[in-house]
């Protein structure tokens, strides 16, 4: 039984070797047959064997000698009367062949010489000296033979000249010249898009937050499964559309979900990819995208970062933006031009739509603008419950509740930021040990995101922690008399980041803001300063920030808003960080009126806070006192210290998770798009 086992072991081991090396022929035989074997391909592998079989046969059956020496030559052949006659060649060695009727198995020898003539004289005292006669002497021919040095010489030359016919034919200029291959010089002007299909993860239930982008976008893909529904009423679907909005907001995910849902082919490319150092390679491209999107039409074709090639032209054409300028009228013709395509979609993203040509922006080519900005208190709840599917919660935790306070606390967040706040709280449970993920992984992977990484080991000293704790106290308590300013959260003196301190505010939801809600949020901001006036009779180096964007404030509200009676209603634009600045849309005397303005309503600020400050100095320091003790204060301190704010709250923090809890994210779909979404 024994030996049957090992028999029947060896006969496995042999069929699954056998299965294993049918496995490896099989795929490179598919990969073999996957060669495009063209006419041209077939003609340059027949040239190319012929010219390795014509050197290998040159090589194998050429002639072959044994080289000697001249003591050789002379006392084993010449001596014994073995050689017939000898070839001198190109004056640097000699030949020696043998009689007539003399066997050997070389079929001459050879040795070197140092000149002919030397060889000549030589060789008749050695045939005296043997005692050969006129008639027995070997008789000298003369020959020249090439050697290869003359090819090896010119072999550069010959592949310099090669290399420059063949750019010339088959590098970027191909396509105008008429030029061997599709691809060019190593496939220069071959596009790089990646064709996608029936292998994306990615679905529009992963996707939340832009509701309304996810409708426009899914009306592409239902005219592409049933163009009927549309073609019965007369309709055209639009050509494209752009993707457009402050980064981390989705576009790419959104473009990512589109493939997963559609059932045609998705064609993925960068606008990056069409800018290359040689001229004509980007027009080059983008006509070759387009051809392979007809080849698999009906398609989606998305273009991200296309503000790469579309920028708007002007009127310089040098250098770089010439070549730009040729690769987006190749696409303007490409989208809308007499070879327009047809059941192509072209979906873009961008983060920079102001900049884009409006040749490119016009109806025919990108009907549609499709804004993707931060999402609302709402959207984020969605997100972040989208986020949290994968995660391994506590089971105490309420997937619904825990998205709705996340979002509370997380305003102006994008949906880069939740996924960063998610992921960083199942590090911090994992670095931590935890089988689960809890609330409170939640909150320190807030607190990581918004103030940094917290520095423990950075100790500040007695004078600079007293200080930091009278600076955020004067926020806090200015903050929590004035109605129009944002509910403090949390402080804390714990360095984070960049930052001494942490402070996290709640802001409310609003879009207009009154002059008078304005002044009151720069007091807040003006309340570290002013305190630390108060108690120290000196300022730090602490409220930079805080003077930063107060600055900024009382410029807009004076130049943009026209906010002040002074200046008049008017609004001009303020330059933009990283802009040049040039000559200023007003007059010099409006410029003095406006520095004069602005100073004013700062002072005004400023003298409001410090007469609060004054009035609450007491709270001040207590709030401060509990700062330095506790270094970390919350809501429900200040309710202790201070008591309840003096006015009616319109947005405590457990209103808004109220609020939340009763309104949801708007996910209805017209009945013509419920088909569309898996």
């Amino acid at each position: 039984e024994s030996r049957g086992r090992e028999w029947q072991d060896s006969n496995n081991g042999k069929d699954q070797r056998r299965k294993r090396w049918k496995k490896g022929e099989s795929y490179w035989w598919s990969r073999f047959q996957e060669f495009p074997f063209d006419d041209k391909t077939v003609q340059n592998l027949a040239a190319g064997a012929a010219g390795m079989a014509s050197a290998f046969l040159y090589f194998h059956f050429r002639e072959t000698g044994v080289q000697i020496s001249w003591k050789d030559f002379v006392h084993h052949y010449l001596s014994r009367g073995l050689v017939g006659h000898v070839e001198v060649v190109n004056k640097q060695y000699v030949k020696v062949f043998p009689a007539p009727g003399v066997n050997t198995s070389r079929n001459y020898l050879w040795f070197n010489i140092g000149s002919a003539d030397s060889f000549e004289h030589n060789l008749e005292l050695a045939q005296q000296e043997i005692g050969l006669d006129s008639i027995q002497k070997v008789p000298v021919l003369y020959s020249s033979e090439s050697d290869g040095t003359l090819f090896l010489s010119v072999l550069p030359i010959l592949l310099v000249v090669g290399f420059l016919l063949f750019a010339t034919r088959q590098g970027p200029m191909a396509g105008g010249l008429g030029g061997w291959g599709r691809g060019g010089l190593f496939g220069i002007s071959e596009s790089k898009a990646r064709i996608i299909k029936n292998n994306v993860s990615v679905h529009f239930k992963d996707v939340a937050g832009c509701e309304e982008a996810k409708q426009d976008i899914l009306e592409f893909i239902n005219f592409l499964k049933s163009p009927r529904q549309y073609h019965d009423l007369g309709a055209k679907i639009p050509k494209g559309a752009v993707l457009w909005g402050p980064s981390g907001n989705g576009k790419t995910l959104l473009a990512k979900a589109t493939a997963g849902e559609a059932n045609v082919p998705f064609i993925t490319v960068n606008g990056s990819e069409f800018q290359e150092m040689f001229v004509g390679v980007g027009a080059a491209r983008i006509r070759d995208l387009f051809a392979t999107a007809r080849k698999n039409a009906p398609c989606i074709l998305f273009i991200d970062e296309i503000d790469a090639i579309g920028r708007k032209r002007g009127k310089e054409n040098f250098g770089d933006e010439g070549e730009q300028e040729n690769t987006l009228n190749q696409l303007l013709v490409e989208m809308d031009g007499f070879n327009s395509s047809t059941n192509i979609v072209v979906l873009a993203a961008t983060n920079r739509a102001d900049i884009l040509d409006p040749a490119l922006m016009r109806p025919g080519r990108f009907d549609r603008h499709v804004y993707i900005g931060p999402p609302d208190m709402k959207g984020r709840a969605s997100i972040f419950k989208v986020h949290l599917r994968p995660l391994k919660l506590d089971s105490s935790v309420d997937v619904e509740t825990l998205a709705r306070n996340l979002a509370a606390l997380t305003p102006d967040f994008t949906g880069a930021d939740i996924a960063n706040v998610c992921n960083e709280a199942a590090l911090i449970a994992a670095r931590r040990l935890s089988q689960y993920v809890s609330s409170k992984h939640f909150e320190w992977a807030v607190e990581r995101v918004v103030g940094g990484l917290e520095k423990r080991s950075q100790v500040l000293q007695l004078p600079e922690k007293t200080t930091l704790a009278y600076h955020e106290a004067g926020h806090a308590v200015t903050g929590w008399f004035l109605e129009h300013a944002d509910p403090l959260f949390k402080v804390s003196l714990v360095p984070r980041g960049t930052g001494l301190g942490y402070a996290q505010y709640l802001p409310k939801e609003q879009y207009l803001f009154t002059q008078e809600q304005l002044f009151d949020r720069m007091c807040m901001m003006l309340g570290g300063r002013v305190a630390e006036q108060v108690f120290f009779r000196q300022v730090t180096t602490r409220a930079q920030d805080d003077l930063r964007k107060v600055t900024q404030s009382a410029y807009a509200q004076i130049v943009q808003f026209g906010m002040n009676g002074a200046v008049g209603q008017v609004s001009f634009d303020l330059p933009q960080w990283g802009s040049l600045i040039t000559d200023k849309p007003f007059s010099e005397s409006t410029a003095q009126v406006i520095d004069q303005e602005v100073r004013s309503l700062i002072d005004a600020a400023f003298q409001r806070t410090l007469e609060l400050i004054l009035d609450k100095k007491e709270m001040v320091e207590k709030v401060a006192k509990h700062l330095l003790d506790q270094e970390i204060l919350d809501r429900a301190d200040m309710v202790e210290l201070l008591g309840p704010r003096p006015f009616q709250e319109k947005s405590s923090y457990q209103e808004v998770v109220d609020c939340l809890e009763k309104s949801k994210e708007d996910t209805f779909l017209p009945e013509g798009l419920t088909d569309c979404v898996s």
